[in-house]
């Protein structure tokens, strides 16, 4: 009896040393992209004998020997990259079949255990989403109602808002439930936005509306009190700018109009020469009395002597002025 118990304690020791203490470690990857699953490689035993990686437990991927090239399943080749210090396992163009545990083991003089292990979820990514809202606004109330509905391909869920002028909030909270594609579908208020997400681990997609379009009770009463008085105060200021310059054109206008007419109604005044008691310099007139009808003046050179130079002194060439009446 004490051996039986001896052999069992044995077997559940080498049971749980080959198991190890590591976790699995879940990582999901998009359909189509690669994923690196590495190993703690202080924990590879120095003289170990045969390492590899495996597939749900039962498909070897990979094995590495000391001191060779690793081995890779021929199913795989070309899809699996390894290196030979690391120890590590890259699985390239992943699709929903690569979906499982992938678990690193290492066999060593003493025993057998993991040394890593990783539940891996390929998924592809969501599909869009679409998000419709329906207001129904009562003109006696100051609230209104909004039934929203959050679809994708495969699923949808609804969900009804109430809206006052302050804020929304759902009725009965917020909704969101697990699709048929393992996604998660999601409608929710975020300031006064209404979300539809649709969302996995590795990919999401939403849809937006502002909750005011089909609300008006939500309206900013902010804005509505400065509306009026600032679309008051733009139309003034235009209204006082355009008779501001249609003043200054009729101005100018008469401005201009003004001085046109000054121009043809003024008289030039003729010119007279002034007369002096010089001899020369007196008009004569006729018996009765009026000035000559038209005077013509010539002026030349001297050709006489006048006085007598002094001696040594040339005087300058003089001139006169012969003054006759037009013959009437």
């Amino acid at each position: 009896m004490e051996l039986f118990s001896l052999i069992c304690a044995i077997c559940l020791l080498s049971s749980c040393q080959m198991q190890g203490s590591s976790a699995v470690t879940p990582v999901f990857v998009q359909k189509g992209k690669d994923v690196l699953l590495n190993i703690m490689t202080p924990d590879v035993p120095e003289n170990f004998f045969i390492l590899s990686w495996k597939f749900n437990a039962n498909l070897v991927l990979v094995t590495y020997l000391p001191d060779k090239e690793p081995t890779v399943s021929n199913n795989y080749t070309g899809r699996i990259e390894t290196d030979v210090k690391k120890y590590s396992l890259k699985l390239n163009n992943l699709q929903e079949a690569d979906s499982g545990v992938y678990t690193a083991r290492v066999t060593g003089s003493e025993e057998e255990r993991i040394l890593a292990e990783y539940n891996v979820r390929v998924q592809g990514p969501v599909s869009p989403v679409e998000l419709s809202v329906d207001s129904s606004v009562s003109s006696s109330s100051d609230s209104c109602n909004l039934t929203v509905t959050c679809r994708t391909q495969d699923s949808h869920i609804s969900s009804t808002f109430t809206c006052d002028t302050q804020t929304c909030s759902p009725e009965g909270g917020e909704r969101s439930e697990v699709t048929t594609s393992a996604a998660s579908l999601h409608v929710y208020l975020l300031n006064d936005s209404i979300i539809c997400n649709h969302s996995n681990q590795v990919s999401w997609t939403e849809d937006i509306k502002k909750a005011e379009h089909f609300c008006p009770q939500l309206a900013d009463p902010y804005e509505k009190r400065i509306t009026v008085p600032v679309l008051i105060v733009v139309i003034t200021v235009f209204f006082i700018t355009m008779l501001t310059v249609l003043a200054v054109v009729y101005c100018r206008r008469k401005r201009r109009k003004y001085e046109r007419e000054n121009r043809e109604n003024t008289v030039y005044a003729t010119p007279q020469v002034e007369s002096t008691t010089h001899p020369l310099n007196q008009i004569p007139t006729d018996a009765s009395g009026l000035s000559p009808t038209t005077t013509y003046s010539s002026v030349g050179l001297h050709t006489g002597p006048v006085g007598s130079p002094e001696r040594g002194r040339t005087l300058p060439e003089s001139l006169y002025a012969h003054v006759e009446r037009a013959r009437s």
